[in-house]
């Protein structure tokens, strides 16, 4: 049995300078993935879209979501 897993998370109201900013603060967590393991950042209307697709391990886009959350997290409160 093959597992397919897409998450979609959005986050709204977020100025474009400021999405730009964190979108490149994160491309360099976006390598090296574990095999089957990808995310997708996208800043499109005031939207920062993270989209995250698992086609083997559950555990590992979890832990990812929860990573790159944190990151963001982070990166807005350095470039209030």
């Amino acid at each position: 049995m093959s597992l397919n897993c897409k998450v979609q998370i959005t986050i709204n109201n977020i100025p474009q300078e400021k999405a730009d900013t964190v979108k490149k603060a994160l491309e360099p967590d976006n390598v090296d993935f574990p095999e089957g393991l990808s995310m997708n950042i996208q800043n499109i209307d005031n939207k920062l879209i993270f989209n995250f697709e698992s086609k083997e391990n559950m555990k590992h886009i979890i832990g990812t979501i929860d990573e790159v959350l944190e990151h963001t997290k982070i990166a807005l409160e350095v470039i209030k």
